[in-house]
């Protein structure tokens, strides 16, 4: 189905280009039925890197959350680095609903996207990072027709979660991971930026400022927390 506010898909390097091991993750990627919002993540990792050194970061985080987490590959199903590039994570096929393993209980029908670096109070949120992360969520919440002003229905899948299991929240198509779960995650600076991360986006979908936000959902989405099946690797997630 073609929506009329569709953006258009960034540059995003492939896990072949960061050199992934395919041999260290779960060969079976899940899918959702669709994107419906947005988890917005920090790395916590040193701020002061050479973008052309993250490729070896991602793998050492590919790494940790794969063999000390165990969450079956990276959590999160891309990453953007303070230069502005947008990189693969999880696999499965980056135009596709995957399912991650980034924010405790809200993994189903939401993709998660990890700033490169640690964005606490006083920290500065590059500009070519919060562009880019505007620009990957208007592009993958765009393929479901979602708003990313508005707000969202999602449905809490784990216990553990802000949320107990079972329980519906309305939350912004674009959220902090602290929204779902409790955490100081994506630290205050950029959970301070995500308004405005959320009006480059919908610009990028073509949409009016004055346009409403309704929180209403694609027919076709509206049960996505209910249908889709939900593997045990979709249940775990950072608690950073």
């Amino acid at each position: 189905m073609a929506f009329p506010h569709a953006a258009r898909r960034p540059a995003i390097v492939l896990r072949t280009q960061w050199r992934a091991d395919e041999t260290k993750r779960d060969p079976h990627a899940h899918y959702a039925q669709g994107v419906t919002a947005v988890f917005i993540h920090h790395t916590d990792t040193p701020n002061g890197y050479d973008c052309a050194d993250v490729p070896r970061t991602l793998r050492n985080l590919y790494i940790g959350q794969t063999r000390d987490q165990r969450w079956g590959d990276l959590g999160y199903n891309f990453l953007v680095d303070k230069c502005g590039n947008v990189y693969e994570g999880r696999a499965g096929g980056a135009d596709r609903p995957v399912v991650g393993s980034h924010t405790l209980g809200f993994n189903q029908g939401t993709t998660g996207i990890a700033a490169i670096g640690t964005f606490g109070r006083g920290a500065l949120v590059p500009a070519a990072m919060e562009h880019a992360i505007a620009a990957l969520a208007a592009w993958k919440l765009g393929l479901s027709g979602i708003d990313p002003t508005s707000k969202v229905r999602l449905t809490s899948t784990n216990d553990k979660s802000r949320y107990t299991k079972g329980t519906s929240a309305d939350l912004d198509a674009i959220s902090g991971h602290r929204d779902g779960y409790a955490t100081n995650c994506p630290g205050e600076a950029l959970f301070a930026r995500l308004p405005a991360i959320r009006k480059i986006a919908a610009g990028l979908q073509g949409r009016s400022p004055r346009a409403p936000s309704g929180a209403a959902l694609p027919a076709g989405l509206r049960s996505v927390q209910l249908t889709t099946h939900t593997p045990a690797s979709a249940e775990q997630g950072p608690g950073e």
